[in-house]
């Protein structure tokens, strides 16, 4: 199997020679396993299968041992989250022995998509910090076949840690990128100006949020002749640091000028590497100051920040919402989406970097997991909504497709077998191939399965939102009114966006019902939504106050008689839980008769609350 390419080394005599080294190295390692990417995927099963062998659960199915792809294809199921969360359960509660995977499972990964409500837990060991890092260490040579010279400059990245918790059994439980940013892969980081950032570690390690952002956002500042290319993990965290630099850039510029840190950043670590870097520097501070109290904020980027060329954030799925707000705080700079990944697997990267944010595609690197691609339909092109094959029966299961057989055009839902002991793993991500890199196949990110309201990084599902709507509804029965028909949007007009449902009554006298119950309502779906929505709302602040709509009564027939102008079939059309087409948020808006926003934040706690009770 193409070994991975070598970090840079701290003892380079020639920079400039070791970077177009390194960078060959890197292309020629793409350009190896994506030749050979049948043979790659072969030997990456079978060697996560000959690992794993004597696992509790390879037994449980019968492998036996075997590492072919076809007696694994036969024995071992096709599995979702809630199949595997009993074996997840007792590891989190202090089993040590080999339930899934060989090795010791050295912590948990909380992915964004949520089970009964709380975050999933995904198992790790740690070598795949190093399998992160060989992603994150290909991305820099590719995108400088497109853009020159990105190594003589810094990154300004805003990037940030969450909160962790421990299970039971004593495992730590975090997001994948507080895991890396917390890692020696990344702390420790060997010399090399592709990894040359203006915030220090000690800034990005910060928990509190408000130090952080700004501790980073004066770093940045003061270093502003130095960026080429700045960004944050999504599109909404890039806002909120441009939206935060809004409201707070004459304090950031009072630091600036008298080379001091605001007393509000308390942290001693922060405090201390911030002022390694800061200087009194009026100048530049004056220069700020006068960019900043521009009556526009139109192209702001490119305004303080003169030598950047390219925004690094992703904006497919839901966070293409954003593009608008970005193009106009950057005058259009590139937007460039570099690697696709989950707390599952680190899967693939972008070849075409200064591709349109509509055409980004990413290529699968082959020797990352094992993968499987199961065909899906799109039922409704006007909702997005996703079916898969009904009824999957054993042989069906069996015949998912390998990485190298999938069609161009088609829409597949990734299924990955893992390093860290996930096998025949449903992500629920739906992806459409759009081309070819050698063998290796390219697709574009279509959306979440499933998923109808997203703002940042929380995802909630249509049963979840039916029963968070529930809750609330039931509290109008006493004012003699229910709820006839609803649906929703992600409304990210401003910074935070919010949740927006709009709601239709039948109701005996409106005048009965107080403006304050409908905040209750508003509050009650907001506490019946899961965790990561709420961490949003209380903790990162990266979500705003949940809106209900009251429309007026036979708004949901318009928008069925809308529908079905557009092709859709009468006997198919059910109500659309969540809203996206802009003529149909405009014909909704303009039939609300009142709105009401929730009062005050959801309840919120680290860990999952079984783990919060036996504590």
């Amino acid at each position: 199997m193409p070994e991975a390419p070598k970090i840079l080394s701290d003892s380079a005599d020639c920079i400039d020679d070791i970077v177009v080294e390194n960078n060959n190295k890197v292309l020629k390692f793409i350009e190896d396993v994506t030749a050979d990417a049948d043979e790659v995927q072969r030997r990456v099963l079978s060697e996560i299968l000959s690992r794993s062998a004597n696992v509790e659960y390879l037994q449980r199915y019968g492998l036996n041992g075997c590492t072919d792809r076809e007696t694994f294809k036969k024995v071992i199921p096709v599995v979702t989250y809630e199949d595997l969360k009993p074996d997840i359960e007792r590891i989190a509660n202090g089993d040590t022995s080999p339930i899934l995977c060989s090795q010791p499972i050295s912590e948990f990964l909380t992915s964004s998509g949520t089970s009964a409500g709380e975050r999933k837990l995904m198992p790790t060991i740690e070598e795949e910090l190093g399998r992160r890092s060989l992603l994150y260490s290909l991305l820099m040579p590719v995108m400088s076949q497109f853009l020159p010279g990105l190594d003589k400059g810094k990154g300004m990245y805003f990037l940030f840690v969450k909160s962790e918790a421990k299970t039971p059994g004593g495992l730590v439980a975090r997001p994948v990128l507080t895991s890396y940013y917390k890692s020696s892969h990344f702390k420790n980081r060997p010399n090399d100006p592709y990894t040359n950032y203006t915030s220090p570690k000690e800034t990005i390690l910060c928990l509190d949020s408000y130090q952080s952002m700004y501790s980073q956002l004066l770093c940045g500042l003061f270093q502003n002749e130095d960026v080429v290319r700045v960004g944050a993990v999504f599109a909404s965290g890039f806002i909120r640091a441009i939206q935060f630099l809004e409201k707070h850039w004459s304090l950031l510029c009072k630091d600036i000028r008298t080379g001091t840190i605001d007393s509000k950043i308390t942290d001693p670590s922060v405090r201390e590497a911030v002022m390694k870097i800061l200087k009194p520097n009026p100048k530049l501070a004056d220069f700020v100051e006068a960019e900043c109290s521009k009556g526009s904020w139109k192209g702001i980027i490119t305004r303080l920040w003169p030598e950047t060329k390219y925004i690094d954030v992703i904006v497919t799925g839901t966070m293409s919402q954003y593009i608008p707000a970005l193009d106009y705080y950057s005058n259009a700079l590139p937007l460039v989406c570099t690697m696709y990944a989950s707390s599952e697997c680190y899967f693939g990267i972008n070849l075409n970097p200064l591709c349109n944010p509509s055409e980004v595609s990413y290529t699968l690197i082959p020797n990352m997991a094992y993968f499987e691609f199961l065909p899906v339909t799109r039922k409704d092109e006007l909702t997005g909504s996703i079916s898969e094959p009904t009824a999957l029966n054993d042989k069906e299961k069996q015949q998912l497709v390998d990485l190298v057989d999938v069609k161009l055009g088609q829409d597949y839902e990734l299924v990955v077998t893992t390093y860290a002991g996930l096998y025949r793993y449903h992500v629920g991500d739906i992806l459409r191939v759009s081309g070819f890199k050698n063998k290796a196949p390219q697709f574009n990110f279509i959306c979440r399965k499933n998923v109808v309201l997203s703002i940042d990084s929380d995802k909630t599902d249509e049963v979840e939102l039916q029963n968070a709507v529930k809750n609330a509804a039931n509290q109008l029965l006493q004012y003699e009114a229910s709820l006839v028909e609803y649906t929703g949007y992600a409304d990210t007009s401003a910074i935070p966006g919010r949740y927006v449902l709009f709601w239709e009554l039948s109701v005996k006298d409106s005048t009965l019902i107080a403006p304050a119950v409908f905040e209750d309502c508003c509050f009650t779906v907001e506490e019946s939504l899961n965790s990561v929505y709420r961490q949003g709302r209380v903790c990162d602040k990266s979500i705003g106050p949940l809106e209900i709509r009251v429309v007026e009564n036979g708004t949901f027939n318009m928008l069925m008689d809308f529908a079905l102008s557009q092709g859709s079939s009468i006997n198919q059309y059910k109500t659309p839980r969540c809203v996206k087409y802009a003529p149909i948020i405009e014909l909704l808006n303009s039939r609300v008769i009142s709105s009401y926003f929730s009062p005050k934040c959801p309840r919120w706690t680290a860990g999952h609350k079984q783990w919060c009770t036996q504590n």
